[in-house]
């Protein structure tokens, strides 16, 4: 039996650890290039090449060619399509579901658990005016009228704290709530794929987008970026925004209009924004979100990394769930769970691992 292939489109296991135990699984590895990693180029051609008979994809976020129905059809042996990442935004679910192929990610708590703290860091930095006291201090500085902060929670002499907003009550809007709750704010939530019961565990009002815009004096957005997502909130949104309000995303940049949100600022027709994504990455230095001062707090994708977390986790669940494709299994991550019994009909039970690579002889 010839061995399965395995094409790694974006490694990231700078032990190769992963690599190696493919390897010994009896697959043959083809590396892609760590510049296909940044948004630059368009190196979809190439990948074809090297995606031709793969058996299994894998690999991080690609930015330059995402995994396109072209290259998925480089192969009519292809299984699965691993991420390493939360995030399948880079890779075209549909047309993998309509060629039968199965699609996981790895929603590690590492990962989105890390994206739900960032979320509140970023909050309270805007809320509380952090940075401005900071360089205010540095300046030579003392207390100032303007360096005021927002107090967050209900008090007993009757302030009603504030109300936050969450656009998205999966994994991460779930965490963010969780952590407010001890801060005794009003959270309302927008999530229409969610069961109603959530809402109420989780101690937060379920309403329509638009009230949720309304109402907020923080929205923050937790989605996925799919069709439905795309620009979401352009100026239509940003205007049914209160004057006072702060608008956190930390999930995809698209789900933003980005020239509609710097427009939006400028005019004052909201506060602040913290953006831990944008529309292009790596942010252009040309960008106006560079030049809005205070107005916003920026962030390079990165809300997820944290020291011990990162992609590790990722990257081991992303290799096992391709073995277990590889052996005919269908693994406990898939994201496109439509195609799993499609998936069943042509591969369930047929494994294509060869023999182990022979291993070293234990010493003594």
């Amino acid at each position: 039996m010839a061995a399965a292939k395995v094409f790694v489109f974006a490694p990231a296991d700078p032990t190769e650890e992963t690599h190696r135990r493919l390897e010994q699984a009896g697959c043959q590895l083809v590396l892609g290039k760590a510049s296909w990693q940044t948004p630059k180029g368009n190196n979809e051609e190439e990948m074809c090449l090297l995606a031709r008979d793969s058996d299994a994809l894998v690999g991080t976020s690609i930015r330059s060619s995402p995994i396109t129905r072209r290259i998925m059809e480089s192969s009519d042996r292809l299984r699965i399509v691993a991420k390493y990442t939360i995030g399948v935004d880079d890779v075209d679910v549909e047309a993998a579901t309509e060629l039968g192929i199965l699609v996981t990610h790895a929603p590690t708590e590492s990962n989105w658990g890390g994206v739900a703290e960032g979320t509140i860091a970023m909050m309270l930095a805007l809320l509380k005016r952090i940075r401005e006291r900071d360089e205010h201090v540095k300046a030579g500085g003392w207390r100032a009228e303007e360096l005021q902060g927002t107090y967050l929670g209900a008090r007993q002499d009757g302030y009603p704290g504030i109300t936050v907003g969450l656009v998205g009550l999966g994994r991460i809007g779930s965490r963010v709530a969780e952590l407010l709750r001890p801060w005794r704010v009003r959270i309302l939530a927008y999530d229409p794929y969610v069961p109603r019961d959530k809402f109420a565990l989780l101690g937060v009002r379920s309403v329509d987008y638009h009230t949720l815009l309304r109402e907020s004096d923080v929205v923050s957005f937790h989605v996925v970026l799919t069709k439905e997502t795309r620009h979401m909130c352009g100026a239509a949104e940003l205007a049914l925004m209160k004057p006072t309000a702060i608008l956190v995303n930390t999930s995809r940049g698209a789900v933003l209009d980005e020239a509609a949100l710097v427009d939006a600022l400028q005019r004052g027709v909201i506060a602040g924004a913290a953006l831990d994504v944008f529309e292009d990455e790596p942010l252009p230095p040309e960008s106006p979100l560079r030049k809005l001062g205070h107005k916003v707090l920026l962030s390079p994708h990165m809300v997820s990394s944290n020291v011990g977390s990162g992609l590790g986790p990722g990257i081991a669940w992303a290799t096992e769930s391709v073995l277990q494709a590889l052996r005919g299994e269908v693994p406990d991550n898939v994201y496109n769970k439509e195609v799993i019994p499609r998936w069943r009909e042509r591969f369930g039970g047929r494994s294509v691992l060869g023999a182990p690579a022979p291993q070293p002889a234990a010493r003594a």
